[in-house]
């Protein structure tokens, strides 16, 4: 259902494959599960970073989903059925970012176990997405809250500031 509204409540943006964003989520998940393993929460930390990036800056941006074009190529797969709109995903990475983010800020202040479980949830939820394809965050957006609308206002001006053709959001009734 939440998809259907897609074009109702997000402005014109670029389309993205989700195959592409399943692939890099579970890239994510590796790259966190060997942060925790050998103890390197500043690995966990650059892919925060790197969610925040690609939140702002768009989804091309996110570093372990830049690998998805070689392996589509590689598998002989061709183009998405269904294209997914850019900016749920694009929020649920500054989401992602946020949350790492603030793991950071606890592991740094001594809060080890805390900054941890933080991280925990995004990768738990990063795996809900490689594995099944169900976007938490990207179902958030849908929500009729403010947050969504704020990003969406933001994400706009970026991107004409990026040169890509955009239209004002269009009103629900």
């Amino acid at each position: 259902m939440a998809e259907s509204l897609a074009p109702s409540l997000t402005p014109p943006a670029r389309t993205i494959d989700p195959r592409g964003q399943r692939f890099g989520a579970g890239a994510s998940v590796v790259i966190l599960v060997i942060a925790f393993a050998t103890g390197w929460f500043w690995l966990a930390a650059l892919v925060g970073l790197n969610l925040i990036v690609a939140s702002l800056f768009g989804t091309r941006l996110f570093l372990p989903g830049r690998v998805w074009p070689i392996v589509r190529s590689a598998l002989k797969l061709g183009p998405p059925t269904e294209p997914e709109h850019e900016y749920p995903p694009r929020f649920a990475q500054a989401l992602g970012g946020i949350f790492i983010a603030l793991g950071t800020l606890l592991y740094v202040a001594g809060l080890t176990a805390g900054g941890w479980l933080l991280v925990g949830a995004v990768a738990a939820l990063q795996t809900l997405l490689a594995v099944t394809g169900y976007c938490v965050g990207c179902k958030l957006y849908f929500l009729r809250w403010w947050v969504p609308s704020v990003f969406a206002r933001l994400f706009r001006r970026q991107d004409e500031r990026l040169g890509f053709a955009v239209q004002p959001l269009q009103r629900v009734s």
